[in-house]
């Protein structure tokens, strides 16, 4: 039992980080779970751990600005998206509404949230169906940059840690 516990007193702190980039990982794909805020999380135990010997406070405060940034692009995206297509601001408006909303109805609420909420919004505002729908799609196709940007950014964060922790 001795033995298992100093064992845990070393390499726990890997374990659970590890366990929170997997997480984390995961949550960057299917967005109910954290993602990049619990990958990040996992990365600063793990330098923690080692005393930030390997991987340097300043590594730690860059990817913490990617962190950052990995989250007003996933809030902006979709509402850029629908001001590309065009949208008046209450479709912006709707589509960030929509995204709210949809975080209660799981996977499908957040995938269709945002096009569904810039739609109705546009409706209202315009009377106009077709205008609508070209809001709705400028919000998923927003969403869908967003989310491969964060994607992108996950692995980004990913890699120079990899880098620091070997170099």
């Amino acid at each position: 039992m001795e033995a298992l516990w100093q064992w845990f007193l070393i390499n726990g702190w890997y374990v659970l980080a590890g366990i929170c980039v997997l997480i984390g990982i995961l949550g960057t794909v299917l967005p109910v779970l954290p993602g990049i805020a619990l990958v990040y999380a996992g990365l600063l135990i793990a330098a923690w751990s080692n005393g930030f010997e390997r991987v340097s406070g300043w590594t730690m405060l860059v990817l913490g600005v990617l962190v950052g940034m990995a989250m007003l692009i996933d809030f902006a995206a979709s509402a850029f998206g629908t001001r590309l297509a065009g949208a008046s601001r209450w479709a912006f408006v709707g589509a960030a509404l929509g995204a709210l909303i949809g975080l209660f109805f799981g996977l499908p609420g957040l995938l269709l949230g945002p096009f569904i909420g810039a739609v109705l919004a546009e409706v209202a505002a315009t009377q106009n169906v077709g205008k609508s729908l070209k809001a709705g799609v400028g919000a998923a196709l927003g969403l869908l940059a967003g989310g491969l940007a964060k994607i992108a950014l996950t692995f980004t964060m990913l890699g120079m840690f990899a880098l620091a922790w070997l170099i």
